[in-house]
């Protein structure tokens, strides 16, 4: 640890002595050895780093990749405290760096992900650390076999540096909970994450990893990448196995990437979908061929923005101005004119089935979380000391729930697949599907855009993380990429405002267009800004081991009392 380089170099420099008095060679050698040494330590900066830079690096003989990897527990050690967005850190990771830089030194450099710390959020099983759901009920849950996607990452070279805080269970957007307290907005620490992914997004908004991961039910790759000025890529339903993931819903959830730019994003989705069909998630099966092995970074720089025809949900805004709200009007205004000056043809898409609060009555998690939580729990892959069934955790009082969600743990207590209302919500689903498709052909749509927030990411203390869109997305299981749009004016809180995103959503299997028309958009219209408060090196310290992380669980909000389900 950083506390240990005192005494190290104490020690180091008293050899040095002893051994001037014998051999001046063997000084100069050892002066040398320790200047590449610090040249190499020096050399590296993780601050908005992406996956080519670290591999640029490494392969210049620059760093080492254990120094890559101590450069990010460094900023972590630095930053953390502020933003309060990880849950633990692998405690293996440097063992992992170590024997990536003995490959390096036998000219073996082979993997996508060669030495790119990553992040997971904290309902991905990974062997080594435990899978939490952030809530203090599950501290103890061991798995023993790595999610697939975890499994495709370490095979291409990927060390993991640790998990994020997520909005407990997944089942919001303030990403609050029991055992990871409350994580902070880094551009404005009044304000949450965006969520469930909201440690992901505050910790790669703040260069803590090259990208990291998510899941999603209704928002939660998508609200975190907005909120933090970052870019997300959540894919068709079944294009990446759920296997191995705390689940809320099998129809609603899927996985994915959160990154700084579309480059690292589409390596990470590549390297996700690449486990293909699993026989554990029967929805990997339905995937059509042609849509598997997809190398996603290969079309993006292909053609323009010019002559796409882009559809614009109308009832996707909130077009009465406020505080809140004008920013993000004002954001996709200046959006579509930047979109119309490159040639992109705007159709205004105004039927009346797409409205977000509206659709919202098809959201069956509330029938299928009990059913799909007692099936992850009675895996034999999970050991240790925890929860066995969903019941076991909400009567244990080691949880967090926030209050607007009360009644949805009341349905979720009592409810069942079984139920008509499911079938009834199955139905409109479909008729979801149905209407999309029928808009795309009518309209001879590439895609359609939408704010993913109708207003700014809400305040910490909120009831709930209030004015997103993403539900059109979950329900119907079609991809969607998000991308920056832009700031609020700059407050004190906000130095440089808060971000804004916007959501461009096709048809399933559509993902490598959707990436391709946003890496154009990205890189005709940067607007990737490091949180003010983070934009800094920092000096790397010298680990010996991977430092305890303990978050910061006193900064829950009085207004979501631990171990509650009911108001009375």
């Amino acid at each position: 640890m950083a506390s240990n380089m005192g005494f190290i170099a104490s020690v180091t420099g008293g050899l040095l002595r002893r051994r001037l008095s014998a051999t001046v060679l063997v000084l100069g050698a050892l002066l040398l050895q320790g200047l590449t040494v610090e040249a190499q330590a020096d050399s590296f900066d993780p601050l908005e780093s992406t996956i080519e830079s670290v591999r640029a690096a490494l392969l210049g003989n620059s760093t080492t990749c254990r120094d890559v990897v101590s450069s990010f527990v460094a900023r972590i050690e630095t930053f953390n405290p502020t933003i309060n967005a990880l849950v633990s850190l692998n405690p293996e990771a440097f063992a992992a760096a170590d024997e990536l830089d003995q490959r390096l030194a036998a000219g073996d450099s082979a993997g996508k992900l060669f030495c790119v710390p990553i992040l997971l959020k904290d309902n991905y099983d990974a062997v080594g650390m435990n899978t939490t759901g952030s809530s203090i009920a599950l501290a103890g849950n061991r798995p023993s076999v790595d999610t697939p996607a975890v499994k495709a990452f370490r095979d291409e070279g990927a060390i993991i540096l640790g998990k994020t805080n997520l909005h407990e269970m997944a089942m919001e957007g303030l990403s609050v909970s029991s055992l990871g307290g409350q994580t902070i907005n880094p551009y404005d620490h009044t304000r949450t994450p965006g969520g469930s992914s909201g440690g992901t997004g505050a910790s790669i908004a703040t260069s803590f990893a090259v990208f990291g991961t998510g899941t999603d039910a209704v928002n939660s790759l998508r609200s975190p990448a907005s909120a933090n000025n970052l870019v997300s890529v959540r894919p068709t339903r079944g294009l990446i196995s759920r296997s191995g993931i705390l689940p809320i819903s099998f129809t609603q959830d899927t996985i994915g990437p959160i990154a700084r730019n579309i480059q690292d994003l589409a390596v990470a989705l590549t390297v996700m979908a690449s486990v293909g069909n699993d026989e554990a998630d029967n929805a990997t099966l339905l995937v059509p061929p042609e849509a598997r092995d997809i190398d996603y970074t290969l079309n993006l720089n292909d053609g323009s923005l010019e002559g796409l025809r882009i559809g614009l949900l109308d009832g996707f805004w909130n077009h009465t101005e406020s505080g809140e709200t004008t920013p993000v009007i004002n954001a996709l205004a200046s959006t579509i004119d930047f979109l119309k000056s490159q040639g992109v043809e705007i159709i205004n898409v105004t039927e009346s089935i797409y409205n977000a609060s509206a659709i919202a009555k098809f959201d069956v998690q509330q029938y299928e979380f009990k059913e799909v939580m007692n099936k992850y729990l009675s895996s034999p892959n999970l050991s240790g000391n925890r929860p066995t069934t969903w019941d076991e955790v909400y009567s244990s009082g080691e949880f967090l729930v926030i209050p607007s969600q009360y009644n949805f743990m009341s349905n979720s207590r009592n409810s069942s697949t079984a139920d008509p209302g499911f079938a009834t919500a199955q139905q409109g689903i479909a008729d979801l599907k149905a209407a999309i498709n029928a808009t795309f052909v009518s309209n001879e749509l590439d895609a359609v855009i939408y704010p993913e927030q109708k207003n700014l990411v809400v305040k910490i203390g909120s009831p709930s993380q209030a004015g997103r869109n993403g539900i059109l997305a979950a329900l119907t299981g079609v991809p969607v990429v998000t991308v920056p749009v832009g700031f609020s004016p700059s407050t004190d809180d906000a130095p440089i405002g808060v971000p804004i995103g916007m959501e461009i959503l096709g048809l399933p299997f559509s993902e490598s267009k959707l990436l391709n028309i946003a890496n154009h958009f990205t890189r005709l219209r940067p607007l990737r800004k490091t949180p003010a408060f983070a934009n800094q090196t920092v000096q790397m310290g010298s680990y010996l081991s991977m430092p305890r992380m303990q978050p910061n669980m006193s900064n829950i909000p009085l207004a979501y009392p631990v171990g509650v389900l009911s108001s009375q």
